[in-house]
């Protein structure tokens, strides 16, 4: 049974006249009385009563109408998914993400490929390091990874969405809480929230080399499993914390002030992640959209980046 001849079968059912379905069908009368004898021999039934006169379907003919009927629309069906798929329209993007402010980003990205293509099955992975979001990209479980890395390997694709600064929090009630900025020789003595010591926690390395360089060693009270809970310790007034400043325009948490931290540093990247030889139509769709979202801002002229 070929597609060709169940195109035939539903023109001549639906016009009741060979000589219609074959205009309809743009051949000629011969093939198409010879394609619907064929498929008549193949299941060994007749499948339309002819005379003279009229056309009409048999009880056989009856039964095929609507199978034949699903079989096409299968087939177009399968036309438009694989083309739908080479243009990015369709398919699965999978994103892995870490840290507080990561959050909303992968939200406006999210809620943009809802709007323009609901055929891309949008999946996430939220994690609070983001080591684990740049393996799981590397290991082919995930498409994209979001996050905050100090080395990319070989092979992996980059786009920075973000040139974050450090920030110091503190409760409103705090001493310092009024002041435009500080910097790390004004923490002397100060209990500090943190968050674990883990393989790519930069924020936590960050806070060790700064207070090393002012001459201290930092006061580490208590130990975060994530951003939000890092926050809600400062709010409860158990220590200061040092963190980012998408997250001061990320994440409110009520009596907290963060406060720019006047040492001299270098900008913190916030970066999108992919494997360069993912050829995949909708990963690429998917990273044009961000751009549109999460465009890459500009640097400030004397800022000098290294990754």
């Amino acid at each position: 049974m070929e597609l060709q001849q169940l195109r035939a079968f539903l023109a001549v059912a639906e016009e009741l006249h060979f000589g219609r379905a074959a205009e309809k069908l743009f051949i000629a009368q011969p093939p198409l009385s010879r394609a619907i004898q064929n498929l008549e021999r193949e299941l060994g039934t007749l499948l339309f009563a002819r005379s003279t006169r009229s056309v009409r379907l048999t009880p056989a003919g009856e039964a095929l109408v609507q199978p034949a009927t699903d079989i096409l629309d299968g087939v177009r069906r399968a036309g438009v998914a694989v083309a739908s798929a080479g243009k990015g329209e369709t398919g699965r993007v999978r994103v892995a993400f870490a840290g507080a402010s990561s959050h909303v980003m992968v939200g406006k990205l999210a809620k943009l490929v809802r709007e323009t293509h609901p055929g891309i099955e949008f999946e996430l992975y939220s994690s609070n390091f983001a080591i684990p979001a740049l393996d799981k990209v590397i290991n082919r479980e995930m498409e994209i990874g979001l996050g905050r890395w100090n080395f990319i390997p070989a092979g992996i694709e980059r786009r920075v969405i973000a040139y974050e600064n450090l920030v110091i929090a503190v409760h409103s009630s705090h001493p310092l809480a009024d002041r435009r900025s500080v910097c790390m020789k004004d923490l002397v003595g100060q209990p500090f929230v943190t968050l674990p010591q883990d393989p790519g926690a930069i924020l936590r390395d960050h806070l060790l080399r700064l207070a090393s360089t002012a001459g201290f060693v930092p006061t580490i009270v208590q130990v975060a499993p994530d951003t939000w809970t890092l926050v809600s310790l400062v709010a409860a007034e158990i220590g200061i914390a040092l963190t980012v400043s998408t997250v001061a325009e990320n994440v409110y948490y009520p009596g907290v002030v963060f406060l720019p931290l006047d040492d001299e540093t270098q900008p913190i990247l916030l970066q999108l992640v992919w494997r360069a030889d993912n050829d995949s139509p909708a990963l690429r769709e998917v990273l044009r959209l961000s751009e549109a979202v999460l465009p890459t801002p500009p640097v400030a002229p004397d800022a000098e980046i290294h990754t």
